[in-house]
């Protein structure tokens, strides 16, 4: 028996109870777990300099929430919540390799067939551009739809993937970074070889024995177009006043050695930079025999030149492809060298050595008197020229990856129909450099000293430029280093590429002609415009810059 007094209390106790428990319900219903904030790039980023390399920042991210996985196994997690108060949902980044480090053993079921595979629209397809997101502009977790074309992030029931295939009805997707294939919103993977096609265009591979066979294939591809494309020799999309960067890319796919060490991505998996695997990439869409197209985009490639060169060249910017080649073959360097040999793909291909030998006047010794003060300058200079110096000479080594040829002055004047012209006298300088080359490297590149800049603006040198397209033989123009004993001095070189600007200085453009080794036919090529052209038209234009193979 109970008295009422007890009674009264035990009913306080029981409503008390219930109002925290109602307290407790409304305040979990008011941190009800909401979903994580999206990361939202600067719409500009992509057009800037915040390129940044998607497999890496995945990994990062994978590596960041399993390790809060982790502290929420030891009980750091409440209702769903971590000891951050943030949500634990990771709905929409939920591929196989997230799914491990979550410690989710979610299986996904895998079909072979799929009722919406007829859906697929090869047409549409461009793997060429960033991997962002359309809406969220993340570049985490990005599939692209297979029916439409355009990127999307995750595929949990709160990603944008999943959300524009419930909108649109369009159920096939591809992740662009695992090269799986989905089924939304049904979330089942499909497994089904007709999309191989795909996943090759996504990532062209070849193996080694491909690789051998490039420079003696004469097949012809076939666009989903119907047009017909020559592997190598497809054109690259000018972006946006961009012809510098296509030029020397073109010249750089007729480098054997180069062209199939970039082939094989296992040959600088090592390296951490987003410019190598970007260079990569492109080089093996350019070679590549199976392409939707008969074109490629170099826009990623551009993002990462744009980042690793601090906006000193970028899309909309003209600039000048010899300091574009000088610095890209610096910067590849850089980023494959080991830190044990100073040595890299580039060095082997390009690296040359020059002596160089430094005259410094020691004493001026003059046949004359001195002239009297009331002397004019001709007066003057005529006893300059009876001046003798002795010199004491300076001899140094350094290494090249190209080198730099002076063009004779352009004419001076010219009368009305330009046929009678005037020469122009350059007076010898005084300081004197003379340069031996030391060791010849496998493939030369020379550039003509077309372009002066002075106070007021850039002066072109129109001069032609006669060369061998064959057999340019070194030794009847430099001295050349002797050979070690038992060793045959290679001195024979045969072109493989040759850039050239047409029209004014910085209003111009920049084409190159390239040699195709398998038919040794030589082609023309302008951004997207490709052409056979004949050899003897290669040396009718304004050369500026040229690459040379040694004959082996």
């Amino acid at each position: 028996m109970t008295s009422k007094r007890e009674r009264e209390a035990g009913d306080r106790v029981e409503d008390e109870g219930l109002d925290n428990e109602s307290k407790r319900q409304r305040l979990d219903e008011d941190s009800s777990p909401s979903p994580p904030p999206v990361s939202v790039a600067n719409p500009l980023s992509g057009l800037a300099n915040n390129y940044a390399d998607i497999d890496e920042e995945e990994d990062d991210v994978r590596r960041e929430r399993g390790s809060v996985n982790e502290r929420s196994n030891d009980g750091s997690h409440h209702n769903g919540h971590n000891k951050y108060g943030e949500a634990d949902d990771s709905d929409e980044e939920d591929d196989d390799s997230h799914e491990q480090f979550t410690g989710r053993n979610r299986q996904v079921e895998v079909r072979k067939d799929c009722p919406y595979l007829d859906t697929v629209n090869r047409q549409v397809l461009d793997f060429d551009f960033e991997k962002f997101c359309s809406v969220s502009l993340s570049n985490l977790n990005v599939y692209a739809c297979l029916v439409c074309g355009k990127y999307y992030q995750g595929r949990g029931k709160k990603s944008h993937a999943y959300t524009h295939s419930l909108e649109a009805g369009h159920h096939v997707y591809i992740n662009l970074r695992t090269e799986k294939v989905y089924c939304l919103p049904d979330g089942y993977e499909i497994n089904d070889p007709s999309l191989d096609d795909i996943r090759h265009v996504l990532n062209p591979r070849f193996t080694a024995k491909e690789v051998e066979q490039l420079d003696k294939n004469k097949q012809w591809s076939r666009a989903l177009d119907g047009s017909s494309y020559l592997p190598g020799m497809v054109g690259l999309n000018n972006i946006k006043e961009t012809d510098f960067v296509n030029v020397t890319i073109q010249s750089l796919m007729r480098v054997t050695p180069l062209r199939n060490f970039f082939l094989i991505p296992e040959n600088y998996q090592h390296c951490k930079s987003p410019l190598v695997h970007r260079f990569g990439e492109l080089t093996r869409k350019i070679w590549h025999a199976r392409n939707f197209k008969g074109q490629v985009s170099p826009h990623e490639f551009l993002q990462a030149v744009m980042k690793a060169s601090k906006k000193r060249f970028r899309i909309g910017a003209q600039s000048d492809p010899v300091e574009f080649m000088s610095w890209l073959l610096n910067t590849l360097h850089a980023d494959l060298k080991t830190s044990k040999k100073n040595t890299s793909i580039i060095y082997e291909c390009f690296q040359g050595e020059l002596e160089v030998v430094k005259e410094i006047p020691n004493k001026v010794i003059s046949d004359k008197k001195e002239n009297s003060e009331n002397q004019n300058n001709a007066e003057k200079l005529s006893d300059g020229v009876n001046e003798r110096y002795a010199f004491v000479k300076e001899t140094s080594k350094m290494p090249f990856l190209m080198l730099g040829l002076d063009l004779p002055p352009p004419p001076l004047f010219k009368d009305v129909m330009e046929k009678n012209i005037i020469p122009q006298v350059v007076r010898p300088h005084i300081a004197r450099m003379q340069y031996r080359v030391t060791r010849l490297p496998k493939y030369m590149i020379l550039h003509m000293r077309r372009f002066t800049k002075n106070n007021f603006f850039v002066e072109k040198n129109p001069t032609l430029v006669n060369f061998p397209v064959k057999n340019l033989e070194l030794k009847d123009y430099i001295p050349l280093p002797t050979p070690k004993e038992n060793e045959k001095l290679r001195t024979k070189y045969d072109l493989i590429a040759n850039v050239v600007h047409d029209g004014k200085p910085g209003e111009g453009f920049y084409r190159v002609f390239v040699q195709r080794k398998s038919e040794e036919l030589w082609y023309e090529m302008q951004d997207l415009h490709v052409s056979e052209t004949l050899p003897h038209l290669v040396a009718l234009s304004e050369t500026y810059m040229q690459i040379y193979e040694q004959q082996q």
